[in-house]
């Protein structure tokens, strides 16, 4: 799974520098990531608690899960370019957060 994350988020920046989309500085891309994390609240309470809104269509399962995982993916590129930006390895993070559980749950 690792390399495949490198593969991905190298075609990432990649395609994000033939749009010149890369040059946003990190503030700016945190500003996007909050913005698809309101879209991910959104599909969630859509599944969790229904949405009810005139002039929506009502959504099947299908299509619920569907957004749920296009917002699931749309944070992910965002912090995956975050983490590109500041030189940090996904895998970096994923080890760390392991450590940071094991040590506070340790005795449990």
């Amino acid at each position: 799974m690792q390399d495949y994350l490198k593969a991905h988020q190298t075609w990432l920046v990649d395609f994000y520098q033939q749009r010149n989309w890369y040059r946003f500085s990190p503030l700016i891309r945190l500003n996007f990531l909050s913005e698809e994390l309101g879209e991910l609240s959104r599909d969630v309470r859509t599944i969790e608690l229904g949405r009810d809104h005139p002039g929506k269509k009502v959504k099947n399962d299908v299509e619920k899960q569907a957004n749920l995982k296009e917002e699931l993916a749309d944070c992910f590129v965002e912090l995956l370019i975050i983490c590109s930006k500041y030189e940090i390895e996904p895998e970096e993070l994923m080890a760390l957060s392991e450590a940071k559980f094991t040590k506070r749950f340790e005795n449990d």
